[in-house]
């Protein structure tokens, strides 16, 4: 390895800002002063720090006990900790060609600090010990949890190999970095590359919104006075569904579709093959047949089986349904004197046009209600009439762009809890995609530790002193990564490994995808869904409207979503072997299931950057609709108590869901909620999938 990071170490000096401590309020990281060149250096130093803290632990002479092993463990790395949590901001929120060129560095860096932490024999044998004595301990449900999760990460990660496996496991984690590493920049690389301006006829159906949305993504890239769609999906989408070109509409639709796909330097697909040949390999060298076998042992759903069998489930009547409407919209391009058959880029357009017939509706209609701050003040007030806490926003607080807004988070008697960070637009040096992260996890092992939560969307700006206005998916999207925000900022756990949304893949979705619920409540629309100009409050006539259209389309985006868990499930449990031809691989396994022509994945895979940026959701996508078997059977407990801010309900959720983090196994925090396990019928009537397709 280059010896890069050992050469800048050296310049290192008291003036670099992620190596003092922070004098800002709240010890908030100092983005006014942070540059690309003090993180070479910061993170030499926290590699150092962290290696000493961990051989101290490893050397101890003592017996080992729950405090000397476990609570050292839980307290070392702490600068690491917050050097990354600002590097990783900022290289996925606000990225520069130099941080890019840092992260592939330090991604490699990374593998190579933690590996022989993780695979350390004689740190591994105190945890073994302790955790084969457990019961004996006398520790807390929290602590023995804590000792049962340090184990499990220990022993998954390779500690029980012999010598030559870890060396090999060593390897593959090092490669497997650096090519995580390389798919996240191909893929924001083909969308900074790439945009479509729209002259004067370009513009034919677009509404006047989308436009000044359009200028502003323009202004952005130094085209002031054009106007653009770019890759980013509050782009397209909204592109798709309203233009009336259709030549556009497929130049655009294939551009987004096309993305690390292109045969040029942002290719991704021999990456694709390489991450799929590792992970087999990593999770034959852990004893277990496939990937996904390896991943999913540690998850709820606990065997690929059991995340198959949910999905089918849900495909067939999804796709029922969806061929239902691929025939309508068919119809209606006929009725229309259309000479064509559909095709993907016409989806979301005739679509519109026939939710306008069947439900006398369109996005274009409520968008005007839905400004992105009155949306903000509507997921606020949520918060506060379940949990109690109140956001007030702060000028003070260094921020990573001028873009980004903070709020103070107190707690029902006015203390102080959180901090919560908002980066709502999309720019050029933002990945796509909507996320929460965090600068800091709440803990209470040495005090109070306060989080510091960030959410982060990619929202299309208003024009020049207009607000943005948000489409309905826009809005839901907003209330979802809020959900994770509350998940972080409501944790009350004492240590930090269990921190927030330090839960299971398939779980940790629950809590967003339950507050969406909020979002299309008519009592919250009613009060927050005021027209942007007038101030006129959404008419009943059309929140009617509104309600009545929402599982209007289902068979499409769950067909969309479905068929891209299904192919993640496929790739991480066939032989490597088999997707040697990604493209090749996509269409057999499509074919397979009866994907219809019409519908692409959600996300083809070589823009796949939630299994193949890094492997958090890898052979993992699914977890999304295994929480949202839990979400509509959540929500049915204040539908049961009749009051969708129930007292009680509400403080169950707080208390069993959203405060407890990762302290408990999430099976036992929902039935301790719900008072039972969730019954998986309430996410296909949610979705209207219980309906026959006439019905829709």
């Amino acid at each position: 390895m280059p010896d890069a990071i050992d050469g800048v170490a050296a310049t290192a000096n008291a003036e670099n800002p992620l190596l003092e401590a922070w004098r800002t309020p709240l010890e908030t990281p100092p983005f006014d002063r942070i540059a690309p060149e003090h993180f070479l250096p910061a993170f030499e130093q926290a590699f150092a720090d962290h290696a000493a803290e961990v051989a101290a632990i490893t050397q101890d002479p003592a017996e080992p006990d729950f405090a000397n092993t476990i609570v050292a463990l839980e307290r070392s790395g702490k600068l690491l900790s917050k050097v990354s949590a600002v590097f990783y901001d900022l290289v996925s929120a606000h990225s520069s060609p130099e941080l890019l060129a840092i992260d592939s560095e330090v991604s490699l860096r990374q593998a190579r600090h933690w590996n022989p932490i993780l695979m350390n024999a004689v740190l591994f044998g105190r945890i073994a010990k302790l955790h084969e004595n457990r019961t004996g301990l006398g520790l807390t449900p929290e602590q023995l949890r804590l000792l049962e999760r340090t184990y499990t990460r220990f022993h998954r990660a390779g500690a029980g190999l012999d010598e030559a496996a870890k060396k090999r496991m060593a390897d593959i984690n090092e490669r497997l970095a650096q090519l995580g590493t390389t798919f996240s920049h191909h893929l924001l690389g083909d969308e900074q590359a790439w945009f479509l301006e729209l002259g004067g006829e370009d513009r034919d159906g677009l509404p006047e919104s989308f436009i000044a949305a359009a200028e502003a993504a323009a202004a952005e890239r130094g085209m002031a006075g054009k106007a653009i769609v770019t890759l980013s999906r509050s782009s397209v989408e909204p592109f798709l569904k309203d233009s009336s070109r259709r030549d556009l509409r497929e130049k655009v639709f294939k551009a987004f579709t096309a993305r690390g796909d292109n045969g040029n330097a942002n290719d991704n697909n021999a990456t694709i093959v390489e991450i799929l040949t590792l992970r087999q390999e990593s999770a034959r060298l852990l004893g277990y047949p496939t990937f996904a076998a390896y991943r999913l042992e540690d998850s709820m759903a606990r065997t690929p089986q059991a995340v198959r069998d949910l999905l089918e489930r849900v495909w067939r009547p999804a796709r029922e349904r969806a061929l239902a409407d691929r025939d309508a919209l068919q119809a209606l391009i006929a009725e229309e004197g259309g000479n064509f058959t559909l095709a993907p880029w016409d989806w979301r357009y005739y679509a519109e046009k026939l939710r306008r017939q069947r439900a006398n509706f369109d996005d274009a209609t409520i968008k005007p209600y839905l400004a992105l701050e009155n949306m903000i003040a509507a997921a606020f007030d949520c918060a506060t009439r379940l949990f109690g806490v109140r956001f007030t926003e702060r000028k003070d607080i260094p921020v990573w762009h001028p873009d980004v807004r903070v709020w103070d988070v107190t707690d029902a008697s006015g203390k102080h809890k959180a901090l919560f960070y908002g980066d709502y637009f999309a720019r050029p040096s933002k990945r796509s995609g909507a996320w929460m992260t965090s600068l800091r996890d709440q803990q209470t092992l040495d005090g109070e530790v306060s989080p510091l939560i960030i959410n982060v969307m990619n929202f299309a700006k208003g024009a020049e002193g207009q607000p943005a206005l948000l489409s309905p998916d826009d809005a839901r999207t907003l209330f979802h990564e809020f959900g994770h925000g509350l998940h972080g900022m409501l944790s009350n756990v004492t240590y930090p490994s269990l921190s927030g949304t330090s839960v299971f893949t398939d779980f940790v979705e629950l809590p967003s995808q339950l507050y969406e619920h909020w979002q299309e409540q008519p009592q919250v629309l009613r009060q927050f869904a005021r027209h942007h100009q007038t101030g006129e409050p959404l008419p009943d006539e059309l929140l009617q409207r509104f309600l009545a259209a929402r599982k209007f389309n289902q068979g499409f985006a769950t067909v969309e979503f479905v068929s891209s868990a299904l192919l993640d499930l496929e790739f991480h449990t066939q032989p490597a072997a088999n997707s040697r031809d990604v493209a090749a691989f996509e269409r057999k396994e499509l074919e397979k299931i009866g994907m219809p022509a019409e519908i692409v994945l959600r996300h083809r895979p070589t823009q796949f950057g939630h299994i193949f940026s890094g492997d958090h959701y890898a052979a993992g996508y699914y977890s999304y609709m295994w929480s949202e078997v839990m979400d509509a059977d959540a929500f049915g407990a204040f539908e049961d108590a009749g009051d969708i801010f129930d007292p009680a309900v509400a403080k169950r959720l707080h208390d069993d869901i959203y405060s407890s983090g990762g302290s408990r196994e999430p099976d036992e925090a929902y039935v301790a909620f719900r008072g039972r396990k969730p019954e998986a019928d309430a996410l296909l009537r949610r979705r209207g999938l219980f309906d026959t397709p006439e019905a829709a």
